[in-house]
């Protein structure tokens, strides 16, 4: 499905992370890339897409992140987990690359590209391109929980390369049943939904360390959250992802 809507401003919060009973995707290693989903309770393209989302979240060596737009909620059905700021976002995307308009569902690979969200080879492949060439996730990123404080650490990268320290915040699997609009009757169990997105701090090619209030992070109740290291334009467009980690609740 393909609209032409608003763009909205893109807000941030924190997200709980509860750090007792996770678990670090790719511990100790780069992470093969981030998938980031567009997608809508209210499009009935979607469900094959959000199937297979649901495996690659659950693979460990992937940061999957699904943004649930608010754009087909004139279609009968209000998505539940929809925002504004997560069409921002799509949107940013969409000037970002040129394109003309978003759709659903759209697959965000490493912030670089896009591919078909219901095709796993092509996103597969995506990634596997993405990395072959250079543009994989090259910068180690962990976070971790140290006493009463939350660590994020970015390694070092090129010196002259800057980018945002994103904090995004996701719900645990959240089972739906939509009661109207295209997918009516369909009960859709959706992963990784993200709540919300921050700017904790900004990178320079050199290493960097963010400490944050464990209670700050741990007080909102998310299912997790994951840490992406990601250019952004002079107008604020979302760019390359250089590096991300994930950290999920049991």
């Amino acid at each position: 499905m393909e609209s032409g809507f608003r763009t909205g401003l893109a807000a941030a919060a924190l997200a709980l992370l509860m750090f007792s009973g996770t678990s670090f995707a790719g511990e100790g290693t780069s992470p093969l890339g981030v998938v980031e989903l567009f997608t809508s309770q209210g499009c009935s393209s979607c469900p094959p897409a959000d199937k297979l989302f649901g495996e690659l979240a659950a693979r460990g060596d992937i940061v999957a992140l699904a943004y649930h737009v608010d754009y087909w909620d004139y279609l009968g059905w209000h998505d539940t987990l929809a925002s504004e700021e997560n069409s921002a976002r799509q949107y940013g995307y969409m000037q970002a690359f040129d394109n003309r308009s978003v759709y659903t569902p759209q697959a965000i690979i490493n912030g670089r590209a896009d591919a078909r969200a219901a095709n796993p080879g092509e996103i597969e492949r995506t990634l596997l391109d993405l990395k072959a060439g250079g543009k994989g996730l090259n910068v180690p990123i962990s976070v971790r929980r140290a006493g009463d404080t939350v660590v994020i650490e970015a390694g070092e990268g090129s010196p002259d390369a800057r980018a945002a320290i994103v904090l995004v915040s996701f719900a645990p699997p959240t089972p739906i049943a939509i009661r109207k609009g295209e997918n009516k009757g369909k009960n859709i169990t959706y992963w990784n939904a993200v709540l919300r997105v921050q700017t904790v701090g900004m990178w320079r090619g050199a290493f960097a360390r963010i400490e944050m209030p464990a209670t700050e992070v741990e007080r909102k109740g998310a299912g997790g959250c994951a840490v992406l290291l990601q250019s952004v334009s002079a107008d604020g467009r979302p760019g390359p992802i250089l590096g991300a980690a994930i950290v999920r609740k049991q």
